[in-house]
């Protein structure tokens, strides 16, 4: 089930997941008004529409020439999308201008509430909470209708399944419903009755999967998103009024989001292009040197942004594990697949001429070996997901520490096979469809593949002793997962390269 989930989510990036699934949702809005299950019209529900999107797109367009960068179509989109069901649907002219207003500000802070042209706040969020600080009509959330929550629930859970929150996920929809039906049972409802107002009335399933979960706004590590994920779950139940103003559920967002900027990484980092190196035929290498030393931990990820013309549906930043260990002033490398015909992020890195200036985002990511180096690990890469490994073995090496890792090094072809040199020490067990024939003495071709329960026993003996690591792509991970538990392993730490 789960490699169905990663084919059918993985087919296309996750910004046209995010537009197709809201897009859906608004096309059953639209039947469901249509055949009169909905109280707006098919017409209110249409002309909100066209001035969400109107808003937003022209606002991104005149706030990119303003600041010399190029528009991000898709993310606009999905901003408009996002305000279409947070507004109450309308003919009225004054309405649709509140609309257009939140459509025009929630833009305005992608770049003027942004550090190191990151933006901080969740743009539907700002912009509905901006509104209400300026006392014009408040969002109304109109998504949270009983008819919408079908669609609604299986649209959020394909965002959180892509985006790996589903565990952030469940936290803040514990908290908040939990709450919800605490009061609404105190006040007099039955305890079935609770529950229906709290998914039918509140837009706790819509919130969650396509507002809480934006990666851009989310907190660097694991236990911060978590923790971060219950604080909202309360203060979504918690009414906000400031003065005469009404802040609502946006405003339990805009909090989140500060305390996630305030949790990453807030100087900025400023990377120098050194030079390329081919790796394999579809992969390459680039290293860059940072300008003050970068703080991660070995298995971390960066976000690189490569503003350059003509940017295609993926935009100008990309989250990639680095793949050298920390040091207090050395370069920071990462390995990438570079596929033909590929995304025009990755021919501009490409381009690149040494000493150009890149600029790192965030630095994040839970993917991390354990602190204990006397427990014993065992390491499962498919391809290009040697990168995390490769750091952090590299870390140990230069640490002194002699941690028992055995890596198993999954590849297409013979010559995938990358950093033998540098994993030279290690013991790496290698399944590919040939032997190779020029291994490093301490690595051993255990066979053609596919991974299996039995050949892991056979091969690491002690293979329920150890902790156990996957990264690769979302099918190849979904492969050694299944082999780790016809193993009996059950408990695997995993670090998908799915993109944004």
């Amino acid at each position: 089930m789960t490699a169905w989930l990663d084919r059918v989510t993985g087919r296309v990036t996750m910004y046209r997941l995010v537009i197709l699934l809201l897009a859906i949702i608004g096309i059953a809005a639209l039947v469901l008004s249509l055949v009169g299950e909905l109280f707006y019209t098919p017409l209110e529900l249409i002309a909100s529409m066209a001035v969400a999107l109107a808003s937003t797109v022209v606002a991104n367009r005149v706030f990119a020439l303003v600041f010399r960068t190029m528009p991000h179509l898709e993310s606009s989109i999905i901003t408009a999308l996002l305000l279409f069901f947070l507004f109450l649907p309308s003919l009225e002219p004054a309405e649709l201008g509140t609309l257009a207003i939140a459509g025009v500000l929630a833009t305005a802070s992608k770049y003027l509430i942004a550090v190191r042209g990151r933006h901080i706040l969740n743009p539907a969020a700002a912009g509905a909470t901006l509104v209400a600080v300026l006392q014009l009509p408040s969002a109304g959330w109109w998504v949270a209708t009983g008819s919408l929550l079908p669609v609604t629930l299986v649209g959020a859970f394909l965002v959180l399944y892509r985006t790996r929150r589903l565990t952030m996920g469940l936290v803040f929809v514990a908290v908040s419903a939990s709450i919800l039906v605490a009061r609404l049972t105190a006040s007099g409802q039955g305890v079935a009755e609770s529950v229906s107002t709290t998914f039918a009335s509140y837009p706790i399933i819509f919130f969650v999967g396509f507002m809480l979960s934006e990666p851009l706004t989310m907190a660097p590590r694991r236990w911060q998103q978590l923790a971060i994920a219950a604080l909202v779950g309360v203060l979504f139940t918690v009414p906000f009024m400031i003065g005469p103003v009404f802040l609502s559920f946006e405003f339990a967002l805009v909090i989140g989001n500060i305390l996630a900027f305030i949790a990453g990484q807030r100087r900025a980092i400023q990377l120098s292009y050194l030079g390329k190196k081919q790796l394999t035929p579809t992969s390459w290498e680039f290293r860059f040197q940072p300008k003050r030393p970068v703080a991660f931990r070995a298995g971390q990820y960066m976000e690189l942004t490569v503003p350059h013309p003509r940017a295609d549906a993926r935009g100008s930043r990309r989250v990639f594990s680095i793949a050298s260990p920390p040091t207090h002033d050395g370069a920071v490398a990462f390995a990438l697949r570079m596929t033909q015909p590929g995304s025009s992020f990755k021919q501009a890195l490409l381009g690149l001429r040494p000493g150009a200036r890149v600029r790192g985002t965030s630095v994040g990511g839970d993917f991390l070996l354990p602190r204990d180096a006397s427990r014993p690990v065992l390491l499962i890469a498919g391809g290009i997901g040697i990168t995390p490994f490769l750091s952090q073995l590299g870390r140990d090496r230069a640490a002194g520490l002699a941690r028992d890792a055995v890596l198993v090094y999954a590849v297409s072809g013979v010559e995938e096979l990358a950093f033998r040199e540098e994993l030279r020490e290690e013991r790496v067990l290698v399944v590919s469809p040939a032997q190779p024939d020029d291994l490093p003495t301490s690595w051993h071709w255990i066979g053609a593949g596919p991974l299996s329960g039995e050949l892991l026993a056979t091969e690491v003996p002690d293979l329920a002793a150890r902790a156990a690591f996957v990264s690769g792509s979302p099918a190849s991970i979904a492969r050694a997962r299944t082999a780790l538990r016809g193993a009996g392993v059950r408990r695997v730490r995993t670090d998908y390269f799915t993109g944004y």
